[in-house]
């Protein structure tokens, strides 16, 4: 197996931590490179929030993925000695279910009738997959962001699934500051009269809060020192200003506004809502009897790698310790490594050479 575009359809019925079940769902995910004859060479990546299963440029998809850069032959994952899988997470709208598809049971979209949703869900669902295609251990499971919290819930679930970790701007608990910005996300979303209970269509959408929701995300994002860095205090140009009241004066505003309009419609509102409150709703220290560092002592890895960046205020170098100190007082070998990237929780996105740089001198030792 290589290279390809892929689905596979969940064990029915697909039980969920919080109750209710779902019947023939199915999660999206592709591949690079070729899974070895003894099938120990496996990658698997679980993504944040909104991002689909396309990581990177593949046979099936030649059109470049969001970790373009990262992943491929001689790349800093090496598709040339790695099988790397990315999955679309469960009840996401990039082709796994989601609220945004038909409900088996009843014909219709199930909207707010998606049972309630959980990162222990989607990491099951994951652990699945993976299973599917015969392979007993991972040789590195790879979480960023949200993708880090569902991976955590991936190890403490299913202790000595992989050999391997590497844990990228994630936590272990959701903490006030990053629910507070999330509440404020699903409130813009939900008090948009078009989002209307959940029963929106392409007529009458919520883009607004939909947009709101995206530019308080964007803001989180990204570091206070690189706003200032890109846009100081520069103004749009007269002709590029509509002239109505308060309307959009600086750069920065347009900015935020532009990215918005490129999210709006290429994302479910409700999907947005399932995984924001999933992401809040995650406490490793559930499956350690409150306990934080308990929870953590049952992950069985040989080695980790926990990569954190100074600029996150979403999701702070703390909690990356927390997670280095955790894996190491479990028996693990760990190194942690902060960077000083200016980009904050995007970090791993754009500054590419420093965190490629960490991830492959950790796959590189044997």
């Amino acid at each position: 197996m290589s290279d390809a575009r892929l689905w596979f359809t969940l064990s029915s019925p697909f039980a969920m931590k919080r109750g209710g079940v779902l019947t023939g769902a199915r999660l999206a995910y592709e591949t690079w490179g070729t899974l070895g004859a003894h099938r120990d060479n496996a990658i698997l990546i679980l993504t944040g929030l909104s991002p689909s299963a396309h990581a990177a440029s593949n046979a099936a998809d030649p059109s470049p993925g969001w970790w373009e850069d990262m992943i491929g032959p001689g790349r800093y994952i090496d598709t040339d000695r790695w099988f790397v899988i990315c999955v679309n997470t469960l009840g996401s709208c990039k082709g796994s279910t989601g609220p945004a598809d038909i409900d088996p049971s009843t014909g219709d979209a199930y909207r707010l009738d998606f049972p309630e949703l959980t990162l222990e869900d989607a990491a099951n669902a994951s652990h699945e997959l993976v299973r599917s295609l015969g392979i007993e251990s991972l040789a590195c499971l790879i979480g960023n962001s949200m993708g880090g919290m569902t991976a955590l819930a991936y190890l403490v679930l299913h202790p000595g699934s992989a050999r391997t970790h590497i844990s990228i701007s994630t936590a272990p608990q959701a903490q006030p500051f990053a629910i507070a910005i999330r509440s404020l996300q699903r409130e813009a979303i939900r008090l948009d009269p078009n989002w209307n209970n959940g029963s929106y269509d392409d007529e009458r959408y919520p883009e607004a809060g939909m947009s709101i929701a995206r530019k308080l995300g964007v803001i989180t994002y990204r570091s206070a020192m690189e706003w200032v860095g890109r846009f100081a205090r520069i103004r749009l140009d007269s002709e590029q200003r509509e002239e109505e009241p308060f309307a959009v004066e600086f750069q920065v505003e347009s900015y935020l506004a532009a990215h918005a309009r490129r999210f709006v419609r290429s994302f479910d509102p409700n999907s947005y809502l399932y995984l924001s409150r999933a992401s809040d709703w995650f406490d490793i220290s559930e499956h350690g009897s409150g306990s934080v560092a308990k929870a953590l002592a049952r992950i069985v890895v040989e080695r980790a790698l926990v990569i954190g960046v100074e600029t996150d205020i979403l999701f702070p170098l703390p909690q990356q310790e927390q997670i280095a100190q955790g894996l190491e007082a479990a028996g693990a070998e760990v190194e942690f490594v902060a960077l000083d990237s200016p980009q904050g929780h995007d970090a791993f996105l754009v500054d590419i050479p420093r965190f490629g740089a960490a991830i492959a001198r950790f796959l590189g030792k044997r």
